[in-house]
């Protein structure tokens, strides 16, 4: 068998690019476009369930230091008329 010269060669390394390119090409097709867009919706869940946390915990921050308040003043006046 005779030895490829470097034409061959450059022709054989472009028939691998060319396959490679049409390989991801295939295999960009719906399954992991449709798992990509799966977490991306899964990401904007989460976000706002994220937010909605902080909202949350923000009230009870303020629940919680309105009640401290509320207590200290307690404690400053004494108990109420009975």
């Amino acid at each position: 068998m005779p030895a490829f010269t470097n034409d061959q060669w450059v022709i054989v390394a472009l028939v691998f690019l060319l396959g490679a390119v049409i390989g991801m090409i295939l295999m960009a097709g719906g399954k992991w476009k449709r798992r990509y867009r799966e977490e991306s919706a899964r990401v904007r869940e989460l976000e706002a369930e994220n937010a909605r946390l902080r909202k949350e915990a923000g009230e009870m921050d303020t629940l919680r230091q309105a009640a401290a308040r509320d207590e200290a003043r307690r404690r400053v006046d004494g108990p109420g008329p009975l």
